[in-house]
């Protein structure tokens, strides 16, 4: 298991430097620069005229005088000798302290919205196999459709409106209460986070039901289980016991597999529900230009999901003794 993890860990090198260097290239090609969204395009156009000589200065201020590959040599000596996703645009210190203002936020709201599907989608995936085709598993069926084919967006604005709006059961958006001057509780926090997690993590349940539900009833006509049923087992240890932990071997991939998934969804619903994450932030970068932190969240987010699909792998032999990595 060792010699395994160590090889996938070298892997991992080529990979997220292959990634920094299409994101690094392909973020750079967008029109525009930083330094054309600090100054408004009609007064932009006059300095251009008068006295070009200060545009010039922003640009070599910031480094954008440079040529793009001579750019990345620069981003990628301070990534491998000093551990530096490169400097902030605005306050010039290290990037990476910049993101982890945003980080927090972020993961919060994606573990949460992961375990969450996790959690409801197994849980309904395993009683619509144990009640198969009955009008619990029609309606879970059917459902899990309409969840799977509607677009998140669609799904956070309409959450918005009726529990919100209509229904004010949750806030309109943020994190914690605004202007109230009360340090906010742990109550407080859930409270807001409840909405969007269930959102993002919606698409999910639906998919966990679905594969929950096709792995049990695989495993339910297993020769073993017959004879646990044979020996007078009760249906709820058998279900438990036996068939839900051999069902988790799909499972397992599919929830490492859908970190990136997540990641993605999280710029959407951050923004609608004005959730300070590095997906709302993120958005505000791209159309700012800001290089450098574009940079750094593509390749905090790249490595979160190479290391969550390392331990995909890992817990395959946890749920299945029989599996051993040479």
């Amino acid at each position: 298991m060792g010699r395994y993890i160590l090889r996938r860990l070298l892997l991992v090198i080529p990979l997220l430097w292959g990634i920094t260097l299409i994101t690094f290239f392909m973020a750079n090609l967008m029109p525009g620069s930083y330094v054309d969204t600090l100054i408004p395009m009609e007064q932009r156009e006059q300095m251009q005229l008068q006295d070009p000589e200060i545009l010039e200065q922003l640009r070599r201020k910031y480094g954008l005088d440079q040529p793009i590959y001579i750019r990345y040599l620069k981003w990628l000596r301070e990534l491998v000798l000093h551990g530096n996703l490169g400097y902030s645009y605005r306050s010039g210190e290290p990037v990476l302290k910049e993101m982890l203002h945003y980080l927090p936020a972020t993961l919060q709201l994606t573990i949460g919205a992961m375990a969450f599907s996790l959690i409801v989608g197994v849980a309904l995936g395993v009683v619509s196999a144990v009640y198969q085709y009955s009008w619990f598993d029609q309606l879970f069926t059917l459902l899990s459709f309409v969840w799977i084919s509607t677009p998140g967006f669609v799904v956070a604005l309409g959450a918005l409106y009726l529990f919100s709006l209509k229904v004010p059961i949750f806030p309109l958006g943020g994190r914690t209460d605004v202007g109230t001057g009360v340090e906010p509780s742990l109550w407080t926090y859930v409270h807001h986070m409840a909405l969007p997690m269930m959102v993002l993590g919606l698409s999910g349940v639906a998919g966990r039901l679905r594969h929950a539900r096709s792995s049990m009833l695989e495993v339910m006509h297993q020769d073993y289980i017959q004879v646990a049923r044979a020996k007078g087992l009760r249906d709820r240890l058998i279900y438990t016991r036996h068939a839900l932990r051999n069902a988790l071997m799909p499972l397992v991939t599919i929830v490492g597999l859908s970190l990136p998934a997540l990641i993605g969804g999280s710029f959407i619903i951050e923004n609608i529900f004005v959730w300070p994450g590095m997906g709302r932030f993120g958005m505000t970068a791209l159309t700012a230009r800001y290089y450098p932190f574009i940079m750094a969240m593509n390749f905090v987010s790249s490595t979160l999901v190479l290391l969550s699909n390392l331990i995909t792998d890992i817990a395959y032999a946890w749920v299945d003794p029989r599996i051993r990595y040479e």
